[in-house]
């Protein structure tokens, strides 16, 4: 798995971003756009975690400084901040429904988990209660938190049409998470999901960005 992370800030409105460079300072981009030689790459996931939410404020002559990062409120002011993207430099792989089942049969009924998609496409159960979910790079793509044994547990992960139809949401979030490289992407409602083999195909059709940007 070849990734890293570029920051990119992005306007209140969406309509403007910059990213930062190897030397720290900004250029004018398109949010989320194929690397250039002289981004910075981040390979470290706490540092680029660090930079993420951090508010950016405007200056004439060096275009723009990185101040705190934000508090639980401040997304609700309008303002330029700073977000992690990732950038995928080889193949995605298709996530193993054996892997989920077997993962939703290990977690105890009556905890809060999460279980979600991380970066390499593995699934993982995290501990909503006692872990940082918010911001948390590593996840790509999220269930609902449940502690109920009618969605984990054992038993939960011997119900075929449960555990079938909870894989296809996985499958569209991963594949959402590809296709826009944001992080923490909610599952789709059962409603809207493709055929398995659908989803198969636009994965493995899915292309990493260019050696020419790498």
């Amino acid at each position: 798995m070849n990734i890293t992370f570029s920051i990119d800030a992005l306007s209140p409105a969406a309509d403007k971003a910059w990213r930062l460079q190897n030397d720290n300072t900004w250029r004018t981009c398109t949010y989320a756009e194929p690397l250039r030689e002289n981004d910075a790459r981040l390979t470290n996931k706490i540092t680029a975690e660090d930079w993420a939410g951090r508010r950016m404020q405007k200056d004439k002559e060096l275009g723009l400084i990185a101040k705190e990062k934000a508090g639980m409120f401040d997304f609700l002011m309008r303002g330029t901040f700073a977000h992690a993207v990732l950038h995928r430099l080889s193949a995605a792989p298709i996530p193993d429904k054996a892997q989920m089942i077997q993962t939703t049969a290990l977690l105890e009924p009556g905890t809060a988990w999460l279980i979600y998609l991380n970066i390499a496409g593995q699934f993982k159960a995290s501990d909503a209660n006692n872990s940082k979910i918010i911001g948390n790079l590593d996840i790509a793509v999220r269930g609902e938190i449940a502690s109920s044994s009618n969605y984990i547990g054992k038993q939960t992960s011997l119900n075929e049409e449960l555990m079938h139809n909870t894989y296809l949401q996985f499958l569209g979030g991963w594949l959402e998470h590809l296709n826009t490289s944001n992080m923490g992407i909610f599952i789709p409602d059962a409603e809207k999901l493709k055929e398995e083999s659908e989803y198969n195909s636009d994965i493995q059709n899915w292309q990493p960005e260019s050696a020419n940007h790498s």
